[in-house]
């Protein structure tokens, strides 16, 4: 079998099990098993494909079938156009995301001291990791309630060349946080998803920590909680960014604005044109 016909044949696999992305995932795998490019793929036509890896095709079919989400078979998920290691320890980068990452990244650059960020809910590490990468002059501190994410984080941190450039921190968000506070920039991707449609999303999400996933019935508990705790850690003029629900947007827009706390309060929509990443500044005075 060559590589082509490989990639058919995991095409067509995917495509009979229901799978709606199938050709891009298809090239993901057979690229990922053979370790070549996509165009290696329609270029190696004389290429025979070894036993092994032939197996190990059929090996991560077969749990694709099941429904595991494809960079926990993989292990790994591309972010910002980075390589991290992904685990069922951590959600899955999503695309939506990269828009907190951008809009982190432009309010730092306009910031001539050293600027202090704080990632709330690190996960795999992509923003406190992206964030130290592409402002070498942040100190960054990165907080986890899960010890194997932040495992996982600190893996990604090494690999990634940010391992000596980000604190981190096993803490339920910033409840430890007492003496260190005046963070310049504070950046949440909390559990949004309410747990009351669970039955209703695809069936990949399972496979994720529920509690990295679900934010309570409603998808507000852990919102309300960042919202009620984030200008206590921030100093006068700092930012929080925090991913939300396309639902959600409305809700925390009120929350923020009758708290007293903040200005240049909005809610940003992600690539999809849906609400997504709400930005507020703590009040100067």
């Amino acid at each position: 079998m060559t590589p082509l016909s490989l990639y058919h044949y995991t095409v067509a696999s995917l495509t009979t099990a229901g799978i709606s992305d199938s050709e891009a995932e298809a090239s993901l795998l057979v690229c990922h098993i053979l370790g070549c490019r996509r165009s290696d793929i329609f270029l190696r036509r004389e290429t025979s494909v070894s036993d092994s890896a032939l197996a190990q095709v059929e090996q991560a079919l077969a749990r694709r079938r099941q429904r595991e989400p494809l960079a926990y078979i993989l292990g790994e998920q591309e972010f910002y156009g980075r390589t991290f290691t992904v685990s069922p320890a951590v959600l899955i980068p999503r695309p939506e995301t990269e828009l907190l990452v951008e809009k982190a990244i432009a309010h730092i650059r306009q910031q001539a001291a050293r600027p202090r960020i704080l990632d709330l809910g690190t996960g795999s590490g992509i923003i406190a990791i992206t964030l130290a990468l592409e402002s070498p002059a942040a100190r960054v501190v990165a907080v986890d309630i899960s010890l194997p994410a932040l495992r996982v984080a600190q893996a990604n941190a090494r690999s990634l060349g940010a391992a000596g450039r980000i604190d981190w921190l096993n803490a339920d968000w910033g409840a430890a946080l007492v003496a260190e506070t005046g963070f310049s920039l504070v950046a949440a991707n909390p559990p949004y998803v309410a747990k009351k449609i669970a039955d209703s999303l695809q069936p990949e999400l399972a496979c994720e920590p529920a509690r990295a996933l679900y934010g309570g019935e409603d998808g507000c508990l852990e919102i309300d909680r960042i919202m009620a705790d984030a200008h206590r850690l921030l100093c006068p003029g700092g930012v929080l960014l925090m991913e939300i629900g396309f639902d959600q947007g409305g809700y925390v827009l009120d929350r923020m604005r009758t708290s007293g706390h903040y200005d240049r309060i909005e809610v940003h929509s992600d690539y999809a044109g849906l609400p997504r990443i709400l930005e507020a500044r703590r009040r100067l005075s």
